[in-house]
């Protein structure tokens, strides 16, 4: 102990600093944390729960926690709850650890207790983060590593604005409440790396997407003006060859669309704009079926529309449901057998509406159903292999139609046809109301 400013540290492998029996307070509040991390509940309201049980049962008048994060080089904040205001230290505030005394806290697996931080700042005046806790009017601190089958994967701090705050029973509390956290603080860490990368992936695909679009769609258009005799008559040859040119231009746009609007349907706060009495068929059929007619009338398919004459007012995302209908007549023009029909329907149903797209074609087997309305997955055979495809289409319909509250279906007989379809609530529901499966 380091008597000018009382600091301590005590052995995690101790066996008295968290064994014993804990009063029943605090043994409640234990299993309680236990239980709703058993439960999966999220990090933040553990925390929470933590931080109000601790105030009754102790002195705590903050508490802490930070990630471990770039392979053990940096300390990141990602919880702070406190009893008073300003929080000048708060969540985000990031130090690096070479060198810090709380590396060697992790690597020594050991518990700290600081008696009174304004002394140890006068001992350590390059410590930042001391001298803003000391700003915030904290006087002692404790600070234990959160371990995870032998790996250290943060810190729990708990601080008062009080000197000398924590003596043996407070430690043991500590250390009880540390173990008990340590699980849910990998799980919840390891989901908002994924979900950080996840949205860094989007960002970046949108960006490369939105960057190809124009020079793709600009090479195609001067493809069909040297076609038509614009700066001359060409030879078969030179137009056979800019044909090709224009078929691998619009696949492109075809790839750079697929990723645009999954970029889009995976956006930070994707919301549902509806309008209201939107004409499903004006705004979002008909549109799709002009945008696919050049592939189906390339392939010699015919498109039998069956809808009520007067349109279908419905309330929707007609921006949102125009992609969906490009994705099922896309797919039906691009799977879909040479010469063969193309059905698209919609109307009315008991609860909704309904819009289904039937295609001639080699269908798909059964038991590769589960594959469809999943990001990245293609189905695995030949016939439809044949085709290059991005594997988001369907995945985006489906998050599309979820955030309706309405639920998508797909239905085949392999070899000779594959029907997809959509149905949306009316009056809409929100899709923890009335969202169904993918089919």
């Amino acid at each position: 102990m380091d008597g000018r400013h009382g600091l301590r540290y005590v052995d995690l492998a101790d066996e008295d600093a968290g064994a014993g029996t804990f009063p029943p307070e605090v043994a409640r509040v234990l299993d309680t944390i236990n239980r709703k991390v058993a439960a999966s509940e999220s990090l933040d309201r553990i925390m929470e729960f933590a931080f109000e049980s601790s105030k009754a049962i102790g002195t705590s008048d903050r508490i802490g926690l930070a990630f471990v994060v770039d392979d053990g080089s940096r300390l990141v904040s990602r919880w702070v709850g406190a009893a008073y205001q300003p929080i000048l230290l708060g969540q985000g505030y990031g130090e690096e650890m070479h060198g810090s005394s709380l590396e060697a806290l992790l690597k020594g697996r050991r518990l700290r207790i600081i008696d009174d931080l304004s002394a140890y700042l006068r001992e350590h005046p390059d410590s930042r983060s001391t001298r803003i806790l000391v700003a915030e009017g904290v006087r002692s601190s404790m600070t234990c590593p959160l371990v995870v089958e032998g790996r250290p994967v943060g810190l729990l701090f708990r601080s008062s604005r009080e000197v000398a705050a924590y003596g043996p029973e407070q430690v043991r509390m500590h250390f009880a409440m540390a173990e008990r956290l340590a699980q849910a603080v990998e799980k919840a860490w390891h989901i908002e790396q994924l979900a950080a990368a996840n949205a860094a992936y989007t960002e970046m695909l949108g960006f490369v997407s939105h960057e190809l679009k124009s020079p793709v769609a600009s090479m195609v258009l001067d493809g069909h003006m040297l076609l038509e005799g614009y700066v001359g008559d060409l030879t078969q040859p030179q137009k056979s060859k800019i044909e090709r040119i224009i078929a691998k231009g619009e696949y492109l746009l075809g790839l750079v669309r697929d990723y645009l609007d999954l970029a889009h349907v995976e956006g930070a706060g994707l919301k549902v704009d509806a309008k209201t009495g939107m004409d499903l068929v004006a705004d979002a059929l008909e549109p799709a079926l002009d945008m696919a007619e050049p592939q189906i009338q390339a392939k010699g398919m015919t498109v039998q529309r069956d809808w009520p004459a007067e349109g279908l007012a419905v309330d929707a995302d007609p921006d949102l449901l125009r992609i969906v209908a490009l994705n099922f007549v896309g797919n039906a023009a691009k799977y879909g057998a040479e010469g063969g029909r193309i059905r698209v329907t919609a109307g009315r149903t008991e609860g909704g509406f309904r819009v289904a797209v039937w295609n001639e074609g080699p269908g798909f087997p059964e038991a590769q159903r589960a594959r469809l309305f999943r990001k990245f997955s293609r189905l695995q055979t030949p016939e439809l292999l044949r085709q290059k495809g991005t594997g988001v289409g369907l995945y985006t319909v489906a998050r599309i139609v979820r955030l309706h509250g309405g639920r998508v279906m797909a239905e085949s007989e392999l070899g000779k046809w594959a029907e997809f379809s959509f149905e949306i609530p009316q009056p809409l529901q929100s899709p923890d109301e009335g969202g169904g499966g993918a089919g």
